[in-house]
């Protein structure tokens, strides 16, 4: 016969089972509501590191207008109800997107979540056909630009990117995704 001990023990161990399954990593397209954590998101690394851009703004007061409606996509990291990260796909052309608008939470980094929404990220644009992606960084972020190395993006000369509406990039990278 169980004893209460053994009886909290089992109660605590299926509590706990549950909340990890509760907690455990999502990664979703945006939905309704989404607008502002990912306003949030971008805004914490933007604001630590640079200055937050018109071009930032105008992406991020309404992401659906500029980047949903024009073909985009975004894909939210949560862990309970919480988003703790965000990947913007920007359409560029039928067969490109940039990525772009890409956050973690400051209290989540260093636990790989930012490589599975640039891992989703790449295999969702593969799906929709596209050729290429490209994305605009800078040379203060040596841990983003090594990720981004990690999964296939490589360098490249400002000349081979779309003129930037961001004063900060100076860090060019793509990855093709089939031959044009």
């Amino acid at each position: 016969m169980a004893t209460a001990a053994d009886t909290r023990s089992k109660i605590s161990e299926i509590c706990n089972a549950s909340m990890q399954k509760t907690l455990e990593l999502q990664i979703r397209s945006f939905q309704p509501g989404d607008e502002f954590s990912f306003r949030e998101l971008n805004e914490a690394w933007i604001g630590k590191y640079f200055t937050i851009e018109e071009a930032d703004r105008l992406v991020l007061e309404d992401p659906v207008a500029k980047i949903l409606q024009p073909g985009g996509h975004i894909l939210m990291a949560i862990v309970g109800q919480k988003a703790i990260g965000c990947c913007a796909l920007l359409a560029n052309g039928a067969e490109e997107f940039e990525l772009a608008k890409m956050a973690v939470l400051e209290s989540e980094r260093g636990r790989g979540i930012g490589r599975k929404l640039i891992e989703r990220a790449i295999e969702y644009a593969r799906s929709l056909g596209a050729a290429r992606l490209y994305l605009e960084t800078n040379r203060k972020l040596p841990n983003a630009i090594h990720l981004y190395e990690s999964v296939g993006f490589r360098h490249v000369s400002p000349n081979a990117i779309p003129p930037t509406p961001y004063a900060r990039a100076n860090v060019f990278m793509e990855m093709k995704l089939r031959d044009l």
